[in-house]
């Protein structure tokens, strides 16, 4: 325990970093891996399950989403004229008159150099296990990996063996797999993190939402880690979580990844806080640019600053979603049917479009490209096409009402009262919360101070609208719970402003302005082409005159940007002592409740 207690990081990641499994959940992507790989599995944060529900949604939470109103449309218009005139380039409603050719077809001097880059279709996934040689290998493989479990729906009864048996569906299929299934095919689709936050709501409840997450994190570790559940015991849990996550969300994360995944002990470490260091720095203004949400944050001298904190709702997913509406609005699209709300592979596809040619520069930015249908399992057809405004949505991140996010709405505040419920006697009345150093803290629920959050004690009561019928398997049965006062953290606040705008605010709000010229992005919207002199030339706008500075400097990230904070996570590991390790005995509590020191 000595030795434990005084080795530096790198050491132990040498020595122990192959029974150290590092955690970076996020709304589209979940990166997983040993400490001890140079690179995580970086992984679609999804799942699609088998149904047989009539009618059959496609998308767990598509009925969530809101349609652009009058007022919206107006105000994404308005917001494209800025933009067309900050780029040099025609306005909306616009003809171009030079142009003797139809939009609508490809022109050789237009093509992007970019676009070499082969475009390539995707596939649709098989949905069917596989089927055995013979009757006794299929015996032998029943268990052999999550995915290949089947309901059985097809067996026929009367068959005299495995060759006259029809196919099955598999049970589940995680990942990329799940986004490329067939609308046609019996499943729908799940993303039990959305916007930051788990995915919580009258359409998607809370168990279905952790049983999820159970799934996808257990289906990574046993078939791309190749750790057994047997042997999970010997491994310890290094989690860097999101700055959107509230510390309730935080605590259920930590809670399966003890309890049901059964590591045998975990730490958490804030996502910009791992970023930082795993650039190798102390002091920086994080933006994190998602796929769903933008997050900015100031780290000093290696503690993060909860003042600081500003969350946007857009990411990019929603450029691809701009993307889209641009070449539609310019009659650039191909006349085929392209739904991202109810077919996932044609997000995939955008997002690989918005990749290749999207970039931030004046001028038109033209480019001939291939775009695929798909359409209810046929073979993906290919239309050559002539994309135009491709510097328009990459602008959305400082113009948001170009983007026009889909509406999810809050999770009902009722669910926490349903986390103490089901909670109350199994977790011992523990809390997470995390210290000025980014620390998780295990306490008792009555000690609710939470050094990270300045108006800690905010009082939510109970909602008389959503009854606890709503999650049927969840309600316990408690009155004493009816009048409960919910005491929880002040709710993340989404700004309603540009990128450029909450750069400048999170910085002024230090108080200390000349100390946080460092600025870096990370995420992949981070390496949109042109983001970074956009970025310093916006923000240096912002800054109110009265402070002198003349130079924003925007560092890129050592390391790849989609990975960089699972790569500080690694780096920011220490010695996990034995009051740390936290041993669930019966699958129902934790037995210490100790600070995990740093």
């Amino acid at each position: 325990m000595d030795y434990l207690k005084t080795v530096v990081p790198s050491q132990l990641v040498a020595e122990r970093g192959s029974n150290l499994v590092v955690i970076n959940p996020g709304s589209a992507n979940i990166r997983i891996g040993l400490a001890s790989q140079d690179t995580p599995f970086n992984i679609p944060h999804c799942i699609a399950r088998y149904t047989n529900q009539v009618p059959k949604r496609n998308v767990q939470d598509q009925m969530l989403n809101s349609q652009t109103t009058t007022a919206q449309h107006m105000e994404r218009e308005k917001a494209y004229d800025i933009i067309a005139s900050l780029l040099k380039i025609p306005f909306l409603d616009e003809e171009v008159a030079h142009d003797s050719f139809p939009r609508k077809m490809g022109r050789v001097d237009g093509y992007n150099p970019q676009s070499s880059r082969r475009e390539t279709a995707f596939t649709w996934t098989d949905v069917y296990e596989k089927e055995p040689i013979s009757s006794l290998a299929s015996g032998s493989s029943t268990n052999e990996g999550s995915t290949t479990n089947s309901l059985g729906v097809f067996e026929d009864t009367n068959s005299m063996g495995p060759l006259s048996s029809k196919p099955k569906f598999r049970q589940f299929i995680c990942g990329e797999e799940a986004l490329k299934i067939s609308p046609t095919e019996p499943y729908c689709l799940r993303r039990p993190i959305r916007r930051g936050h788990l995915n919580i709501s009258q359409h998607y409840p809370m168990q279905q939402v952790f049983e999820d997450l159970h799934a996808i994190w257990e289906w990574i570790l046993t078939d791309k880690l190749h750790i057994p559940h047997v042997e999970r015991i010997m491994y310890s849990a290094i989690l860097v979580v999101p700055e959107t996550f509230d510390n309730r969300e935080i605590k259920e994360i930590l809670t399966l990844v003890l309890r049901d995944l059964r590591f045998s002990s975990a730490v958490v470490h804030q996502e910009g806080l791992a970023a930082v260091f795993g650039n190798g720095l102390s002091t920086a203004c994080v933006v994190n640019l998602g796929a769903q949400v933008t997050s900015v944050i100031c780290i000093e001298d290696g503690v993060a600053l909860p003042i600081t904190e500003k969350t946007l709702p857009f990411g990019g997913e929603d450029i691809a979603r701009c993307l889209l509406w641009t070449q539609r609005h310019h009659q650039t699209w191909p006349q085929i049917r392209t739904d991202i709300l109810t077919k996932p592979i044609d997000l995939l596809m955008l997002n690989r479009l918005k990749e290749t040619y999207c970039e931030i520069k004046e001028g038109e930015l033209d480019a001939v490209a291939v775009v695929h249908s798909y359409e209810d399992g046929m073979p993906a057809g290919s239309h050559k096409t002539r994309l135009t405004a491709l510097n328009v949505p990459p602008m959305g991140l400082f113009y948001p009402m170009l983007l026009v996010p889909d509406v999810y709405p809050p999770p009902p505040r009722s669910w926490l009262v349903l986390l103490i419920k089901c909670n109350w006697f199994a977790h011992k009345q523990q809390v997470v919360t995390f210290d000025t150093f980014g620390v998780v803290y295990i306490t008792r629920f009555n000690d609710h101070e939470d050094m990270l959050e300045d108006t800690w004690h905010m009082e939510f009561p109970r909602r008389s609208d959503v009854s606890d019928g709503l999650y049927p398997s969840m309600n316990i049965g408690l009155p004493m719970w009816d009048s409960y006062p919910v005491f929880a953290a002040r709710p993340k606040k989404e700004e309603k402003v540009g990128l450029a705008e909450a750069i400048t605010s999170s910085i002024l709000s230090t108080g200390s302005l000349h100390t946080f010229f460092l600025l870096f992005t990370i995420g992949g919207v981070g390496l949109t082409g042109g983001i970074i002199p956009a970025v310093e030339e916006r923000v240096l706008l912002a800054i109110p005159s009265n402070e002198a500075i003349d130079t924003v400097e925007v560092l890129q990230s050592r390391t790849d940007p989609n990975l960089v904070s699972w790569k500080g996570g690694v780096s920011l590991d220490k010695p996990l002592n034995h009051e740390c390790q936290n041993d669930w005995e019966d699958n129902s509590h934790l037995t210490n409740l100790k600070k995990c020191e740093k």
